[in-house]
């Protein structure tokens, strides 16, 4: 097992330095996952620039956790899930959507509901989408630009996910009441 150092300012390479600190100021403390990600300047880097670029999307704060959610529970990330769950929480994000999102059930709202089906597939299927499946989301009410979004979020978080499973990323102290396990629910 190779063990990844939780990296402060202090321990980062010089190159992650700045994001560090930029992090901090923003949510009051680094995150382990990006403390982690600062042992490659460019990891973190490239990370919190698709963080900002996917925030730009036409997508609502919810839809976007729809998307990150999704795909941190197919992936069975235990960091993210917990994250994106206090997350959501602090948005306002309904109870009921975050725990659906959680237990990957389906959701009430029918449009959410296509997008959360949408995130799957791209998922699952690696981008490998049949047409119907395309033409079922336009048809919700998203557009082609809302595809390439969905594609940009699940790419997001392939780079948090992933990076989780190889380091083991130790859980935040204020992400410890949502903790997740992945054998909740794994199944698309």
């Amino acid at each position: 097992m190779t063990n990844y150092t939780v990296h402060s300012q202090d321990t980062a390479p010089e190159g992650s330095k700045a994001i560090l600190e930029s992090v901090e100021k923003a949510y009051g403390f680094t995150p382990n996952l990006m403390a982690v990600m600062a042992e490659s300047p460019a990891a973190v880097e490239a990370y919190a620039t698709v963080a900002g670029i996917f925030e730009k999307s036409a997508f609502s704060p919810t839809e976007q956790q729809i998307i990150l959610m999704t795909n941190n529970r197919l992936n069975g990330c235990t960091y993210c899930m917990a994250a994106h769950s206090t997350i959501s929480g602090m948005q306002g994000i309904a109870a009921n959507v975050i725990e659906a999102l959680r237990d990957g059930t389906e959701l009430a709202d029918a449009k959410l509901e296509a997008l959360r089906v949408f995130a799957v597939q791209v998922n699952t299927q690696r981008g490998v989408l049949e047409n119907a499946q395309i033409e079922a989301f336009l048809a919700a009410g998203y557009t082609k630009a809302s595809i390439l979004d969905v594609i940009i979020g699940t790419s997001f978080k392939l780079m948090s996910n992933y990076t989780n499973h190889v380091a083991q990323t130790p859980l935040d102290d204020a992400f410890q009441a949502n903790t997740w396990t992945a054998d909740q629910s794994v199944a698309a």
